[in-house]
């Protein structure tokens, strides 16, 4: 007596996985009439790390124009560095405020 066992299997699907990169976030500085522009270009060299000359355009753009985009990063970089500037600002007793909003 023979057993006949099949055990190969047929798959006619394919299984197609999306996978989306994850979403990029500006950092945007507000102006404010009391937060120094120096203390503004301190931040954007040493928490966002553009050059002096590059900081100080974005600081002109957030004095002309009322805020500026300071960087764009993944969501929790763009959120932590964001959490840091707020928090050395309040420190040091200047009202900068800071938005982060989908790019």
């Amino acid at each position: 007596m023979t057993i006949a066992t099949d055990t190969e299997i047929k798959l006619d699907e394919k299984i197609e996985k999306t996978i989306d990169e994850p979403g990029k976030y500006h950092v945007i500085f507000l102006n404010d009439d009391s937060t120094p522009m120096e203390f503004v270009i301190e931040m954007l060299t040493h928490v966002f790390k553009h050059s002096k000359e590059t900081a100080e355009k974005i600081m002109l753009e957030i004095h002309n124009n009322g805020s500026g985009i300071a960087g764009t990063f993944n969501f929790e970089i763009a959120e932590q560095k964001a959490n840091e500037t707020i928090s050395y600002a309040r420190g040091n007793g200047f009202p900068l405020n800071i938005k982060i909003e989908k790019a």
